[in-house]
């Protein structure tokens, strides 16, 4: 496993803990020991209710009659309320409506809210809750987004992007190819889960501690349904247990329903999901069902595409739009289709909507590309790193499927890197040698790219406040738009601004993320927490100095440009100040030393009437090598080695980049081999809990794991100190690791043929995936025929 790396030494002239250094995550010691306050640790205020919802057990029906005498009669039950109380808004779909705080006469997912009860107690809560009578209406059900493709069931209109005509390449190129495949779904499962702790105040609106993403569309749709102006809501998000996309809406209705308890009853209310109830009732990464027909030449170089990627979106839009196209826009990954068509289709199913986790519907969308380059190579009869290195994105094919140009080509250079330093050519003889002499145990190897798009697909979301103070010791206060969710948002927006001032990052503080400090926020998601939040702190950092400088340079008659911030002081002319006492002068000659400051990304548009534009400022890269062993008995595995390059361009936080490489890379293994969600044929999720879902645990990392940055290359584009997005990408990189098992499987026919593998490749999928591949063998042993390596 890889060491944890040791602080940069600094040179005596610069201050401690600025930007592009490895400096600790601000709340590591307080998760560590204990100290880190989430919801359910807060201080109970005096008469607490705790709130719980009646759930549906139909997926699809219509509510004939609800009997809640018995809800309201259990011991310690103080309100009980339906739709028909709401007294404001009633649907709190966060984009497009269709999201029911509270289902009226129609449900349409097991699970769904049907009433709030308050209580005394959370075990009273949940318990009166199961006592409600309710009859329904069964109405016919869709599961599955071939279901819903067939009967034509969507929650949004589809969407095309358009390059050319593929139709004609596709007939006119030399050999063509077809393939389709499911990509699973997957469980957030943070370790906090969703949770709130709304109180009334004393003018008739409330504040809300929210375990959320986006405090701003709690404040928004917390109004709505109390009937209130937004300014008589307030929100504070001081840090989330986890969040990966599933708080980013579906924290907003246990906020609602709190709320709305809590005015009923004049009394705060908590409400704490317990985990199976969580699994239940909140979205998952969307499952989808994705196809491609592709066209290529004798080098295995694409000339056209035709690709449709299918999501399984649940009952209501939620996010699903967004999603879907992303999936889309990355359904090329880092390769260029060529003359190409992309299909997007949202389905709907009677299921929990599904919502945002990490990558926003990109990952799905990469995968069926990379499939095509395995079965390209297998068709071909040729190393799968050959194709993808042919296909990838270069000077004259450089133009996205969605009519965006690639402005930096660093995948070619990262591949030959990663290439050498894996020893890839080496590893990839010894593993035939194996695989041919082993009989039973098959081992895989593969290096994949990632080529990610970094901004909001929806351009209003492309945009951050920041509120900056300076006190009078020197001291400086921060809030800014963004959440922390433990990925280190703070520390890195804190060390901008220590950078800004050049002044030691102990002098900065950063605190709880409010809409009464910054309004009008964008949700901490896309990769952009720091990107938006940390160019808009420096905005604020940036207005102050310029009037500091402005005072110094009147008050001792100096030019501007003889005045600078370096390493706690201000030097102006010849002297130098103590930053502290400098601050004092200026608070005494009655400069303002507090800014908001503001950012909006640049550049950046899409026309969905023609599918065009450029909706990403620009890439973040990375590329993986993978080595696993899979016994062909059993169709268990094991990751044997991970190599890692990735490009965060001038790195704010080496150490919490690279851990949020580790991690996402992690997350995308689970989603990819271990996480299977299970539902039964009346729509009920089966693997509910942490028995029956299995999320990877460190012995499911890669035994020998290496990870680096990828160094000297600053982003082109002005972003902050010309870093680049970590969050998401990385999750992307464990394809690396599905791609390696079905390098293995492939070996059972002597790599002849490129097997069917959905995921999760569970062992159980793994092991059909060999059988299939072993009874292709056998027919072609058993024939004459020139064999065919791509199933049909």
């Amino acid at each position: 496993m890889r060491k944890l790396p040791i602080n940069t030494p600094k040179p005596s002239d610069t201050a401690s803990g600025l930007s592009g250094t490895q400096a600790y995550h601000d709340s590591a010691w307080k998760h560590v020991s204990g100290k880190a306050r989430y919801i359910d640790d807060l201080p109970e205020p005096e008469g607490l209710l705790h709130a719980a919802v009646g759930q549906s057990t139909h997926a699809h029906a219509r509510v004939t009659a609800m009997d809640l005498d018995a809800v309201r009669n259990y011991p310690g039950v103080v309100e009980v309320m339906t739709v028909n109380d709401v007294p404001g808004h009633t649907d709190i779909g966060p984009v497009f409506p269709g999201d029911p705080v509270l289902a009226g006469d129609l449900v349409e997912h097991v699970g769904q809210p049907l009433f709030a009860v308050a209580a005394t107690s959370h075990r009273a809560a949940r318990q009166a809750a199961r006592l409600a009578k309710v009859s329904y209406e069964p109405l016919p059900t869709a599961l599955t987004a071939q279901e819903a493709l067939e009967q034509k069931l969507f929650v949004r209109p589809d969407h095309t992007q358009l390059r050319g005509d593929p139709d004609k390449a596709l007939a006119e190129a030399p050999h063509r190819l077809q393939g389709e495949m499911n990509v699973g779904g997957q469980e957030h499962f943070y370790l906090e889960g969703q949770a709130c702790l709304v109180e009334p105040t004393e003018d008739a609106g409330v504040f809300v501690h929210t375990s959320s993403q986006h405090p701003s569309e709690v404040q928004k749709l917390v109004a709505e349904v109390l009937g209130l102006a937004i300014h008589e809501v307030q929100v504070e998000v001081r840090r989330m247990g986890g969040g990966f996309g599933g708080k980013e809406t579906q924290a907003a209705p246990l906020a609602c329903i709190s709320a709305l308890l809590a005015r009923k009853t004049g009394r705060p209310v908590k409400y704490r999901m317990a985990r199976a109830d969580d699994m239940v009732q909140t979205g998952k990464r969307h499952d989808f069902y994705n196809t491609y027909d592709i066209g290529f030449d004798e080098q295995g170089v694409l000339r056209g595409a035709d690709i449709m990627v299918a999501g399984r979106c649940g009952f209501s839009p939620d996010l699903s739009d967004a999603i879907v196209d992303r999936a889309m826009f990355h359904s090329d990954n880092g390769y260029s289709l060529g003359e190409a068509r992309v299909v997007g289709h949202r389905c709907k199913t009677h299921t929990v909507s599904n919502t945002a986790f990490r990558g926003f519907g990109g990952p799905q969308g990469m995968m069926i590309i990379e499939r095509a380059m395995d079965d390209i190579a297998r068709y071909l009869g040729e190393d799968p790193l050959d194709i993808r290195k042919r296909n990838l994105y270069g000077p004259g094919r450089d133009v996205t499927h969605y009519g965006q140009k690639i402005e930096q080509h660093l995948l070619p250079d990262m591949i030959e890197k990663l290439e050498v330093s894996s020893d890839y050519r080496k590893r990839r003889a010894e593993i035939t040698h194996f695989n041919k002499t082993s009989q039973i145990l098959k081992r895989g190897l593969s290096l994949t790219p990632v080529k990610f798009g970094i901004s909001f697909t929806a351009q209003h979301l492309n945009q951050a406040g920041a509120l900056v103070h300076v006190y009078t010791d020197g001291s400086i206060h921060l809030n800014h738009g963004g959440t922390e969710m433990g990925q280190g948002l703070f520390i890195k927006v804190a060390q901008v601004v220590a950078s800004a001032f050049q002044v030691d990052l102990d002098r900065v503080k950063v605190s709880a993320t409010r809409t009464d400090k910054v309004p009008n926020t964008s949700p901490t998601a896309a990769s952009s927490g720091t990107d938006l939040n940390g160019m808009a702190a420096l905005d604020a950092c940036e207005k102050i100095k310029q009037r500091l400088v402005d005072f110094a340079a009147e008050a001792h008659g100096v030019s501007a440009e003889d005045i600078a911030f370096e390493n706690n002081t201000v030097r102006v002319g010849d002297q130098r100040i103590d930053w502290a006492d400098f601050v004092q002068q200026a608070y005494m000659a009655r400069v303002s030393l507090s800014s908001n400051g503001f950012y909006s990304t640049p550049k950046i548009h899409y026309d969905r009437a023609t599918g065009q534009g450029r909706p990403f400022l620009y890439f973040a890269n990375g590329v993986a090598c993978s080595e696993v062993v899979v016994d062909t008995l059993t169709g268990e595995y094991k990751v044997l080695r991970t190599d890692i390059l990735h490009d965060a361009g001038q790195s704010l936080n080496p150490a919490v980049d690279i851990g949020q490489i580790e991690g996402g890379f992690v997350q995308g293994m689970g989603w990819l081999t271990t996480e299977e969600l299970v539902y039964n044929k009346e729509g009920r999720l089966l693997s509910n809990g942490p028995a029956t879902y299995k999320i990877p645990a460190v012995s499911d990392a890669p035994a020998d794991f290496r990870v680096e940055l990828l160094p000297a290359s600053p982003n082109p584009e002005s972003t902050v100190f010309r870093s680049k997005a970590v969050g998401e990408p990385p999750l992307m990189l464990a394809m690396s690791v599905w791609s390696a098992m079905r390098d293995a499987i492939a070996s059972v026919a002597d790599y002849r043929y490129s097997p069917p593998l959905d995921t999760p490749a569970t062992p159980e999928r793994v092991l059909g995936a060999i059988t299939t591949t072993r009874r292709w063998a056998a027919e072609q042993t058993a024939t004459t025929e020139k064999p065919v390596s791509q199933e049909a």
